[in-house]
């Protein structure tokens, strides 16, 4: 007796498992080890309709394919939140190295009575050349809010967060705060969403993370 059956019952044995194992490595790929949320399907986060940059052009999400995107909501008055992200948003730029030209920052103002095209150009500008603010009118506003799921309140200032009065001395009509949603979303080189990012993430996981959507994982 020849072949497979002519060899000894240890031997065919181990053969067999041999090419168990050989089989369970052409399966699935192991899911991709994110630091941060994977959304990867998420039903929203699908359009940029009615806000232009912060000079003036018109923007989609289709406009950025080829590079991952970072899609935060914020404004140029935020007091905390904002400024700490985008700075850190600038530090992730720098460790990415050469990479960071396949990586683009946006900044979707959520107070756009106050953000002008002007004051949105010199406060990204502040962080990084490449970011880029966008804006809408309210309702344009208000629809991309929805549409990535991102809470958004006015507060008075001097009014608490759980509901208090402003201080009634030295008020102006523009004299506020915005709550907002302070985590961001990010999207791979294909345009599909994949990420959300805490607002308390490390430069180094935002890197690490970046570095696996420009690798199309």
């Amino acid at each position: 007796m020849s072949g497979f059956f002519g060899l000894g019952y240890r031997m065919r044995r181990i053969l067999v498992l041999a090419l168990f194992v050989l089989l369970a490595g052409c399966g699935e790929p192991a899911p991709v080890a994110f630091r941060n949320t994977d959304i990867s399907g998420a039903a929203f986060g699908r359009s940029l309709a009615g806000l232009k940059d912060h000079q003036g052009k018109a923007r989609t999400l289709a406009d950025f394919q080829g590079k991952a995107v970072l899609v935060f909501f914020g404004y140029a008055s935020c007091p905390d939140a904002c400024p700490t992200t985008l700075a850190r948003l600038a530090e992730v730029m720098k460790q990415l190295g050469d990479r960071a030209d396949r990586v683009q920052v946006l900044l979707l103002t959520v107070d756009p009575e106050r953000d002008t095209p002007e004051k949105l150009a010199a406060y990204v500008a502040g962080f990084h050349p490449a970011f880029i603010g966008l804006s809408g009118d309210r309702t344009a506003t208000e629809a991309a809010a929805t549409e990535f799921k991102v809470f958004v309140a006015r507060r008075a200032a001097g009014a608490h967060a759980s509901g208090g009065h402003p201080h009634a001395h030295g008020q102006s009509e523009g004299d506020y705060t915005i709550d907002h949603t302070t985590g961001i979303y990010a999207f791979d080189p294909a345009g599909r969403i994949r990420l959300f990012i805490k607002d308390d993430a490390s430069v180094e996981a935002i890197a690490s993370d970046l570095k696996l959507l420009l690798a199309a994982k």
